[in-house]
Protein backbone atom coordinates (compact mmCIF):
# COMPACT_ATOMS: atom_id res chain seq x y z
CA UNK A 1 0.00 0.00 0.00
CA UNK A 2 1.21 3.40 -0.75
CA UNK A 3 1.79 5.51 2.59
CA UNK A 4 -1.05 7.80 1.93
CA UNK A 5 -3.15 5.27 1.90
CA UNK A 6 -1.96 4.09 5.51
CA UNK A 7 -1.70 7.22 6.51
CA UNK A 8 -5.64 7.19 5.43
CA UNK A 9 -6.59 4.37 7.17
CA UNK A 10 -4.44 5.56 10.56
CA UNK A 11 -6.23 8.67 10.64
CA UNK A 12 -9.88 7.13 10.31
CA UNK A 13 -9.09 4.72 12.70
CA UNK A 14 -8.20 7.12 15.18
CA UNK A 15 -11.34 9.23 14.25
CA UNK A 16 -13.67 6.21 14.40
CA UNK A 17 -11.96 4.76 17.56
CA UNK A 18 -12.89 8.31 19.23
CA UNK A 19 -16.11 8.39 18.26
CA UNK A 20 -16.77 5.01 19.62
CA UNK A 21 -15.06 5.56 22.61
CA UNK A 22 -17.13 9.10 23.47
CA UNK A 23 -20.38 7.74 22.78
CA UNK A 24 -20.10 4.61 25.47
CA UNK A 25 -21.71 5.59 28.73
CA UNK A 26 -19.31 6.07 31.77
CA UNK A 27 -20.60 3.10 33.77
CA UNK A 28 -20.08 0.91 30.73
CA UNK A 29 -16.49 2.18 30.08
CA UNK A 30 -14.79 0.04 32.40
CA UNK A 31 -16.20 -3.62 32.36
CA UNK A 32 -15.67 -2.90 28.05
CA UNK A 33 -12.46 -2.07 28.54
CA UNK A 34 -11.82 -5.08 31.32
CA UNK A 35 -13.62 -7.66 28.43
CA UNK A 36 -11.70 -6.06 25.40
CA UNK A 37 -8.11 -6.91 27.45
CA UNK A 38 -7.79 -10.43 25.82
CA UNK A 39 -8.35 -8.95 22.39
CA UNK A 40 -5.85 -6.59 22.67
CA UNK A 41 -3.38 -9.10 23.47
CA UNK A 42 -3.60 -9.60 19.65
CA UNK A 43 -2.17 -6.21 19.15
CA UNK A 44 1.21 -7.66 20.82
CA UNK A 45 1.74 -10.10 18.52
CA UNK A 46 0.90 -8.50 15.67
CA UNK A 47 3.82 -5.91 16.93
CA UNK A 48 6.15 -8.74 17.79
CA UNK A 49 5.73 -9.87 14.06
CA UNK A 50 6.26 -6.55 12.43
CA UNK A 51 9.22 -5.55 14.87
CA UNK A 52 10.51 -9.59 13.77
CA UNK A 53 10.43 -8.99 9.64
CA UNK A 54 11.88 -5.30 10.16
CA UNK A 55 15.02 -5.86 8.32
CA UNK A 56 17.93 -3.93 8.80
CA UNK A 57 15.99 -0.65 8.86
CA UNK A 58 16.54 0.79 11.60
CA UNK A 59 13.57 3.04 11.31
CA UNK A 60 11.08 0.01 11.34
CA UNK A 61 13.25 -1.72 14.32
CA UNK A 62 12.32 1.24 16.41
CA UNK A 63 8.89 1.65 15.60
CA UNK A 64 8.03 -2.11 16.06
CA UNK A 65 10.38 -1.94 19.43
CA UNK A 66 7.98 1.34 20.35
CA UNK A 67 4.37 -0.67 18.94
CA UNK A 68 5.70 -3.75 21.53
CA UNK A 69 6.01 -1.55 24.12
CA UNK A 70 2.95 0.47 24.22
CA UNK A 71 0.77 -2.84 23.28
CA UNK A 72 2.13 -4.27 26.00
CA UNK A 73 1.87 -0.98 28.76
CA UNK A 74 -1.87 -0.76 26.96
CA UNK A 75 -3.17 -4.80 28.33
CA UNK A 76 -1.13 -4.49 31.51
CA UNK A 77 -2.41 -1.17 32.23
CA UNK A 78 -6.10 -2.78 31.37
CA UNK A 79 -6.05 -5.41 33.92
CA UNK A 80 -4.79 -2.76 36.45
CA UNK A 81 -8.14 -0.71 36.15
CA UNK A 82 -10.34 -4.27 36.18
CA UNK A 83 -8.50 -5.41 38.76
CA UNK A 84 -9.21 -2.15 40.85
CA UNK A 85 -12.55 -1.97 39.58
CA UNK A 86 -13.31 -5.92 40.71
CA UNK A 87 -11.41 -4.80 44.50
CA UNK A 88 -14.63 -2.25 44.73
CA UNK A 89 -16.92 -5.15 44.82
CA UNK A 90 -15.13 -7.57 47.08
CA UNK A 91 -16.54 -7.45 50.96
CA UNK A 92 -13.62 -6.44 53.09
CA UNK A 93 -12.73 -8.62 56.30
CA UNK A 94 -13.74 -7.29 59.65
CA UNK A 95 -10.70 -5.52 60.49
CA UNK A 96 -10.29 -3.88 57.64
CA UNK A 97 -13.74 -1.72 58.13
CA UNK A 98 -11.73 0.72 60.40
Amino acid sequence: MDLIQLFFVFVLAGFLGFELIRKVPSQLHTPLMSGSNAISGITIVGAMIAAGEAGDHTVNIVLGTAAVALAMINVVGGYVVTDRMLAMFRKKKPEERK
